[in-house]
């Protein structure tokens, strides 16, 4: 083209197209190059200076923004590997957990069935002390083996009353305090 200066490239490009370039890295509309008041053999280097200055500073540009997507990707890979930590934890706190949730069921089960087995007990040493007589002064096993006979014998001599009868004790009586002696 008759009147624009070219960078020197082959390709032939116009002076005006290479200026488009820097017009928009500084934000500036691009100057015509009637108006330029670049001397003539130093455009060329000026202009190739620029776009090398530009190349330069997108390639540290990248090079950070590699080294910050390294970083990146290190610490999700290491964030990952935590997680996988954490997460066997985890399953082997439930597995715990659970363990011990049976463990305490089985506590309150118990506890429940020690509860009833308690009153039981103490319904019988109620009924066993209601069931037994008392007498004051007797040596223990002093009755032998016929606690009627020896009733019969020691009551009048310690109250000084004779019996007119003897004593009764229903059949039925008589043979539920016979079990009970068998079973003290």
């Amino acid at each position: 083209m008759p009147g624009a200066k070219t960078t020197g490239k082959p390709s032939g490009k116009p002076a005006q197209q290479v200026l488009f370039s820097e017009a928009l890295h500084h934000n500036k509309p691009a100057s015509s190059p009637a108006q330029s008041p670049v001397m003539p053999g130093t455009e060329q280097v000026t202009t190739m200076d620029r776009i090398l200055q530009e190349i330069t500073a997108v390639s540290r540009r990248l090079e950070r923004m590699d080294t910050a997507i390294t970083l990146f990707m290190t610490e999700t890979k290491s964030m990952r590997l935590e997680i996988a930590a954490f997460q066997s934890r985890v399953t082997g706190l439930e597995h715990c957990m659970s363990t011990i949730e049976d463990h305490v069921n089985t506590i309150l089960d118990k506890d429940q069935e020690l509860l009833f087995l308690r009153s039981k007990i103490i319904d019988l040493e109620d009924r066993s002390r209601r069931d037994n007589i008392h007498l004051i002064g007797f040596r223990e096993h002093a009755e032998g083996t016929d606690t009627f006979s020896f009733l019969r014998s020691v009551l009048p001599k310690q109250t000084d009353t004779a019996f007119k009868t003897t004593i009764g004790v229903p059949e039925s009586t008589s043979s539920g305090l016979k079990e009970n002696r068998r079973n003290l």
